[in-house]
């Protein structure tokens, strides 16, 4: 089964961070990413540009618009997200436990039940 491993993050929280704990949290992503890719679980792991370079696509009466976005209602935003591929709900939460930034912030869990055709994992 897949699950879809998600962080939060805002600015203020990246802010926050002195250069070195920044990097050694790096360090800690990395060291997790190697680990869960290794045993197979892990099969993609992406982090996101500030929301600030996202952009946010309508169409309407056919007609693309492209706005800077998102407008969130909130401060936070999806900074990082993961793919999983294991057994179950319970490995896969085991497994965002250990996500470094678990421990300062919100890991989501979410089952992915359909792949949509052509996807080339």
């Amino acid at each position: 089964m897949k699950y879809m491993v998600m962080i939060y993050g805002n600015a203020e929280t990246w802010e926050s961070f002195p250069a070195e704990e920044a990097e050694r949290a790096i360090e800690q992503q990395d060291a997790f990413n190697r680990k869960y890719a290794e045993t197979g679980e892990l099969l993609l792991a992406y982090g996101n540009a500030d929301a600030a370079e996202a952009r946010t696509v309508r169409v309407r009466g056919g007609v693309p618009a492209v706005t800077d976005g998102p407008y969130l209602e909130t401060k936070e935003y999806l900074a990082s997200w993961y793919l999983l591929d294991v057994p179950d709900e319970r490995r896969a939460l085991e497994i965002a436990a250990e996500v470094p930034f678990a421990s300062v912030g919100a890991v989501e869990v979410w089952p992915v039940p359909h792949e949509a055709p052509g996807n080339r994992l």
